[in-house]
């Protein structure tokens, strides 16, 4: 019976295709509806990975590890708090200044100095409040699943990236296709979390294979930088880069194979290295 209907049904698609009715399937694969299905089914699998990626498993990592895995997160969060309320007075604006001020004509051992204290010293041109539900995000996101000596070291190197960078670009000075800076660019306070968070999300968004969510965060950084260009905007640009680096970089030691010796190393030999030789009381069969 199933026969049957498979040879009635390509029966009657003969002819309807006899009669112009049905169409060519090969015609019907290449018309804009398949590949705008195509295109749909490769977006949905992507908002699936980067969901079980970027959602489900730091989830569960905080389902198993509890608050303490957010360490960081509430650190930095509570930091940045604690420095904006001291700078509201000026005895504390001087405080944090000193502590936390970092411009591009410091000396570097001093601007190297100032800058941990510096990622929780807010920025003075953009909004605190608003800006603290992207420093938690990022910082806890990071630090479920990079784990959290892996998120100081990338919000710490993308921060000194931009620093270090600003100065090569004063010594440039004007000119230079745009890359340069005026003298008058070292007077800036270059203070915030913004540059980690950048390339917190950026680096997930590598090593997590998540372009949407690259999209969002350094893109969107990207195409801010590029319409707005300031001293800020270059340090997001060079944040993007230094974490588009380092997930590279990452990516390329998980992925290198392990180390095989040269010569054979037999199961006995590296269990200590006795069992394979023969012994005086061992007698071996002749004949």
């Amino acid at each position: 019976m199933l026969r049957k209907g498979v040879r009635r049904s390509g029966g009657a698609a003969d002819r309807l295709r006899a009669h112009g009715l049905w169409g060519d399937l090969g015609e019907w694969r290449g018309c804009p509806r398949g590949r705008l299905w195509r295109v749909a089914a490769f977006v949905g699998r992507t908002l699936r990975g980067e969901w079980q990626g970027i959602v489900v498993d730091p989830v569960r990592q905080l389902g198993r590890r509890g608050l303490p895995a957010l360490f960081l997160a509430f650190l930095a969060a509570f930091g940045v708090i604690f420095f904006h309320a001291l700078a509201q007075r000026p005895a504390g604006a001087v405080v944090v200044r000193l502590l936390g001020g970092v411009k591009g004509d410091l000396p570097l051992w001093l601007a190297l100095l100032r800058t941990p204290v510096s990622l929780y010293v807010p920025a003075l041109d953009l909004p605190v409040w608003a800006g603290i539900t992207s420093l938690f995000l990022a910082f806890a996101l990071a630090e479920l699943i990079l784990g959290r000596a892996r998120t100081l070291l990338i919000s710490y190197a993308t921060t000194l990236a931009g620093t270090l960078m600003v100065r090569v670009m004063l010594a440039l000075g004007p000119g230079w296709g745009g890359l340069g800076l005026p003298p008058g660019a070292g007077q800036v306070l270059d203070t915030g979390p913004s540059a980690a968070v950048v390339g917190l999300f950026t680096y997930l968004a590598v090593v997590r294979r998540a372009p949407i969510v690259f999209a969002l965060t350094g893109g969107s950084m990207v195409w801010e930088s590029i319409a707005v260009p300031n001293l800020a905007g270059r340090e997001h640009l060079i944040a993007v880069a230094t974490a588009i680096v380092l997930a590279l970089f990452h990516e390329r030691d998980r992925r290198r194979p392990p180390t095989r010796p040269l010569l054979p190393v037999g199961r006995a030999e590296s269990q200590g290295g006795t069992a394979g030789r023969p012994r005086p009381d061992d007698h071996v069969a002749v004949g």
